[in-house]
């Protein structure tokens, strides 16, 4: 004869205070796992989901990265007519967009001081990286001094507001425009003129690299190995997506790291939730007798505290999760989002999103938590003979 779940549940519920802790330390676990496991897998997203499946980036070969690369301006008028290149619908131009990077050292709002990706283009960037949309105000003129910046930098540095100045390099340069891109890692980046940005840099050879837009899918992959095998300039060509993918490769260890200390917070959270079911074992050991006499098995009583130590386990990650998700809105919403360091030694503000396979896993951690802490208290419970339990009772 088994015992109804409603016993288990109705048990969690008579002993409340016992229950609130049993489930409190299980849900610190599950809201920290959680929310660092949302960090890496939003850093990851912003970095992957980050350029258009049909464009190029074209570095000088050996650099892995915008800021170690240069190409000249007779490699970048070469490339721009080869073959294959996509054209704009109206005015018939190549979807190449030269750019130069550099990474100066912008104030944040606080008085500290953090390196920011600051990319030179032409107006055509607009048109090959078409995740990039101007939300308010507007594109900036050609050697005017403007900017426009992204929506994870607007509000977070000196000067980074529509309609004020922003203060590196050799001048200052008026903010006339905030872009969105998809909560991409161009949100993280100050866009103005490449020519003027070069002037300002002193940058003898004008560009970092070049992205193009090709036609077909076909296209990219001849482009590619043309620019690959040209023995003048000495380029290298990379589908973009490609590139954000490897610049996102630190997160991969990251989240390694995470699943250890979940591991290791899962075992201390065990350990910690066993110590209050043997304690209810103990109390209850009166109640335990009696239904072994009343003809209830051994089985029967493993399974109902089983179940009690998992109801507790899915209450704690209900609390977990939704607080989890609460931190997450608040570090977006109120902080601006999470700053992290870039392979280009450039900060990305990352919006930290809970997935549902960070859920998931939150789940699987919980369960497994009250799993193992159950376990052995249940067991006991289990083992204890109707007639020693009444008499220790």
């Amino acid at each position: 004869m088994a015992l109804p779940l409603s016993y288990s549940w109705r048990n969690v519920r008579a002993r409340p205070m016992r229950s609130l802790l049993t489930t409190s330390v299980i849900a610190l676990v599950v809201l920290a796992c959680t929310l660092l496991m949302g960090l890496i897998s939003s850093m990851q997203s912003t970095f992957t989901e980050t350029g258009h499946e049909l464009n190029l980036i074209v570095l000088r070969k050996g650099s892995d990265n915008d800021g170690s690369s240069q190409i000249s301006l007779e490699a970048y008028q070469a490339v721009r007519y080869f073959d294959g290149i996509a054209r704009q619908p109206e005015g018939d131009q190549p979807l190449i967009s030269p750019e130069l990077v550099v990474q100066p050292f912008f104030r944040t709002l606080d008085g500290g001081r953090e390196n920011v990706l600051v990319r030179g283009v032409e107006a055509i960037a607009l048109d090959v990286h078409d995740q990039v949309h101007i939300s308010e105000g507007r594109m900036f003129k050609r050697s005017a001094g403007e900017a426009i910046v992204g929506r994870g930098v607007a509000g977070r540095y000196e000067g980074a507001t529509l309609g004020e100045e922003l203060e590196f390099g050799r001048g200052r340069w008026k903010v006339v425009g905030i872009f969105d891109a998809d909560a991409t890692s161009f949100e993280s980046e100050v866009w103005v003129d490449v020519r003027e940005l070069a002037s300002d840099a002193k940058r003898t050879i004008p560009f970092s690299g070049a992205r193009i837009r090709a036609a077909s899918k076909a296209d990219l992959e001849t482009l590619e190995r043309r620019i690959d095998d040209d023995p003048r300039y000495a380029l290298d060509a990379k589908a973009e997506t490609l590139y954000y993918e490897e610049q996102s490769s630190a997160s991969a260890t990251l989240y390694i790291i995470v699943i250890a200390v979940a591991v290791l917070a899962g075992v201390g959270a065990s350990f910690g939730a066993a110590n209050t079911m043997y304690a209810a074992v103990q109390a209850r050991t009166a109640e335990i007798g009696t239904l072994r006499a009343l003809g209830f098995s051994r089985g029967s009583i493993l399974w109902a505290f089983q179940a009690e130590a998992v109801f507790l386990a899915l209450l704690g990650f209900v609390l977990g999760a939704a607080g989890a998700a609460i931190a997450a809105e608040v570090l977006t919403s109120a902080l601006g989002g999470v700053a992290v360091g870039a392979e280009t030694f450039t900060t990305s503000v990352i919006h930290v999103r809970i997935h549902s396979g960070n859920l998931l896993g939150a789940l699987i951690l919980s369960l497994a938590i009250g799993m193992a802490s159950g376990f052995g208290p249940a067991w006991r419970a289990a083992r204890l003979a109707p007639i020693e339990a009444l008499r220790k009772a």
